[in-house]
């Protein structure tokens, strides 16, 4: 069985996604879709834009968005998916595949996910920070003992868990972890705590728009952050994509629970390498590869 997996913010590069416009007339038609459903060249910033400017809260989700569901769009018949995935904002990409959501629909949950983010982030100073060399209860454990909010964010593979709140609480935690044997335990240049309670406003603000939109059947099950586990009733679906921007992403669990369910190999749709890297992690021998345009 074939799994397709989505990556989420951090994969972006300028350049992304050119070659597809340059080579393919179904992406070209659905980039001039994006500049359209946006109100704004998001293409011209995709293909020549600065590392800051591809930074901007704006432009990063929907152009990650944009390579990997433009880029499966590409790969005509050859793409039949068994099962799909998607981290974090990925998983939004991966609704699209699956047909669950139409491609501008997934767009303008994209930039309004983004947005709502943002002012998230702005309304109170938050951070998160990657743990290495820990079991996942130590680390959970450390997050509880600590005051202020600070929580186990992105459980990325075993031994790699991110933790996500409150500036002063994560750096206590990170403290603690780090007396408890963590081989490392760094801030990252985020913008806020992604996938922890201090995201309460953005995911109010983004459950109205999600329960506006038409979800559909989807063609395959999609295995969701929130639950690790194959869904493929629309409800249920919309239900824990309201709920993923305060819970924790899952992946460690999901990749488990793809391989457990029969994936025989993972294509991963979008740019860079981050979630076969993790794939391997879990099993250095599973085949693993990237989407490529059919020539």
């Amino acid at each position: 069985m074939k799994a397709y997996v989505f990556p989420g913010q951090g994969a972006q590069f300028s350049g992304m996604g050119k070659d597809l416009y340059d080579n393919s007339d179904i992406a070209r038609e659905m980039f001039e879709k994006a500049n359209e459903v946006l109100g704004f060249d998001i293409t011209k910033i995709m293909f020549e834009g600065t590392d800051e400017e591809l930074k901007q809260t704006k432009v990063t989700q929907p152009a990650i968005f944009l390579h990997s569901t433009i880029l499966a769009a590409t790969l005509g018949d050859s793409f039949q998916p068994d099962m799909v995935a998607g981290h974090s904002l990925g998983e939004l990409s991966a609704l699209v595949a699956n047909k669950t959501l139409s491609f501008e629909d997934g767009l303008r949950l994209v930039s309004k996910r983004a947005l709502a983010m943002q002012a998230a982030c702005e309304a109170e100073p938050s951070t998160m920070a990657a743990i290495l060399g820990l079991d996942d209860e130590v680390v959970e454990k450390a997050c509880e003992e600590v005051d202020g909010v600070v929580v186990a964010a992105n459980y990325n593979c075993p031994g790699q868990l991110v933790i996500s709140g409150a500036y002063p609480a994560v750096e206590a935690a990170c403290e603690k972890l780090t007396e408890a044997g963590a081989r490392r335990a760094l801030i990252l240049p985020v913008g806020g705590a992604f996938h922890s309670p201090l995201m309460e406003p953005a995911r109010a603000e983004l459950a109205a728009a999600i329960e506006a939109t038409t979800f559909n059947t989807p063609s395959c099950p999609v295995y969701q952050n929130v639950v690790a586990a194959a869904v493929t009733d629309p409800e249920e679906i919309q239900k824990n994509l309201v709920a993923q921007l305060t819970a924790p992403v899952r992946w460690t669990q999901t990749m488990h629970a793809m391989i457990a369910d029969g994936a025989e190999e993972v294509i991963e749709v979008g740019p860079g390498k981050v979630l076969q890297g993790l794939f391997k992690k879990v099993d250095r021998k599973f085949p693993t590869s990237s989407a490529e345009l059919e020539a």
